[in-house]
């Protein structure tokens, strides 16, 4: 398959740097051997204008003894490290196979909503019953005010306001007023059902807007310059992040876990697995096949001009995101650009291929006709952990063995991330006792088809564009 420059450069080829080092476009967790070791980070818009990257502690260099050893150093992994230093005095070491946050942290749409996995609040209901659904509101909610004491310390451009649920289908309408009453009625959370002319009109011009549903919480963030915050302050409170150290083997010996990484090996008492999506197979047996990798796309268009904000009637930066089960996320940057992202390919392999993009910028020029052939000035994908039943975990799978992990958010981890540390480091410093939710008291659960899981991908994909795009 042929590329051109400009595909070739946003896919990671140009550039001088060594061929070892340069970002994979077709890194694919459930069949690459491991992430890598110190590669460059994904072309994306988060970090080519978040600045140079704050200082981190290199490479282990030598075997080292530790308390705690946190393998991944996106937002859940910085945040475990901040709050094990912070609330329970505990200094941990962070593993990171690449650069800092170079996985999820760094690649996603920068979107903090007011959830974690892919489950509504009527599905906790039927799955779980109304008191733990209770719970589990209360659990996120709390979360996204945790979140936002964060960002009074960390400048990572807040758009605050809230969060737009776009109903791409007048028939989804229903639907979002079901889902309203439910909201106000068994969880007192306030929203707002807005018509497709009131939301036209005083929001943004959608094509495909048939109304919308408005809940306060929602927060448009920069990414990269939320995982460098985190950075800063994890390694302020006394936490060690050591880059280009992958975890390459794993013993376990008279209750020790040995991690080798190519410079040492790191013996820790205690490890906490914070990988996302792009954990390796390998990596534990805990988590082989527990995951469900699944790529998204993004984009940034070039700063839009006055009239093409006009044409669109941009009059919000809140964060957006339409109703199909393979839903587009979008907003309008703080610097009069737009990005948009979706799903994607199937495998890493498929994913440099430009049909991906072009669908996109289909999707976007379907919503906002004026900007059609607009100039994309940022491209890339990245990996989202999906658990096989949409939930989370933040837990320890096996009572016997010091290992903890928290995965699985399914695509909104931006800020249920920072919550999911905590708990996680509750986990490993032994305060569980207030930790009774499914998410924290049961592993991942398998799935006995998962070696067959992306042909039921493809199939399922086929579906759900048939569902999705129907009157």
């Amino acid at each position: 398959m042929e590329y051109s420059s400009v595909e070739r450069a946003a896919s990671g080829f140009a550039g001088g740097t060594p061929a070892d080092k340069r970002y994979d476009p077709t890194y694919d967790p459930l069949v690459s051997p491991g992430p890598g070791q110190g590669r460059d980070y994904a072309p994306t818009y988060w970090v080519a204008t978040a600045g140079t990257p704050p200082a981190d502690d290199g490479p282990v260099t030598k075997d080292m003894d530790v308390d705690v050893a946190i393998i991944g150093s996106g937002y859940t992994g910085l945040a475990t490290a901040l709050c094990l230093a912070r609330e329970h005095g505990i200094k941990a070491v962070v593993l990171e196979a690449n650069r800092t946050s170079w996985g999820c942290s760094s690649r996603n749409g920068g979107q903090a909503q007011n959830a974690s996995g892919r489950l509504s609040r009527s599905q906790w209901i039927e799955r779980w019953g109304k008191g733990v659904a209770l719970k589990m509101h209360e659990e996120i909610l709390e979360g996204f005010n945790h979140f936002k004491s964060f960002l009074t310390e960390i400048d990572c451009d807040p758009q605050p306001g809230g969060h737009f649920l776009i109903a791409h289908r007048p028939r989804i309408m229903a639907k979002l007023a079901a889902e309203a009453k439910v909201w106000k009625d068994v969880f007192g959370y306030p929203s707002e059902l807005l018509s497709a002319e009131t939301f036209r009109r005083e929001f943004l011009n959608d094509h495909e807007s048939a109304g919308a549903l408005h809940e306060p919480e929602g927060i448009g963030i920069h990414a990269a310059k939320l995982a460098f915050g985190y950075l800063r302050l994890a390694r302020a409170a006394g936490a060690r992040v050591h880059t280009s150290s992958p975890v390459t083997g794993w013993e376990t010996i008279n209750g020790v876990h040995h991690l080798h990484t190519p410079g040492g090996i790191v013996r820790a008492r205690a490890v906490g697995i914070a990988t996302g999506a792009y954990t390796a197979q390998t990596l534990h047996p805990a988590l082989r096949s527990k995951v469900m990798p699944i790529l998204s796309n993004s984009m940034v268009t070039r700063v839009l001009t006055d009239a093409e904000i006009d044409a669109c009637n941009f009059r919000t930066t809140q964060v957006l995101t339409d109703t199909r089960t393979l839903r587009f996320y979008y907003r309008l940057l703080p610097d009069r650009r737009l990005q948009i992202g979706s799903r994607s390919a199937i495998t890493g392999r498929d994913a440099p291929n430009p049909r991906h993009l072009d669908l996109l910028k289909e999707g976007m020029a379907r919503k906002f006709p004026a900007l059609r052939g607009v100039d994309i000035d940022y491209s890339w994908w990245g990996w989202v952990d999906v658990s096989h039943d949409m939930m989370p975990r933040i837990c320890q799978p096996d009572p016997k063995q010091s290992v903890y992990y928290a995965l699985g958010y399914g695509g909104n981890g931006v800020s249920y991330s920072q919550q999911a540390g905590r708990r996680l480091a509750e986990h490993i410093a032994g305060k569980t006792a207030h930790l009774t939710l499914p998410i924290f008291t049961s592993p991942l659960p398998g799935h006995p088809f998962a070696p067959f899981r992306r042909i039921g991908q493809r199939m399922l994909y086929l579906e759900y564009f048939r569902r999705d795009e129907r009157p």
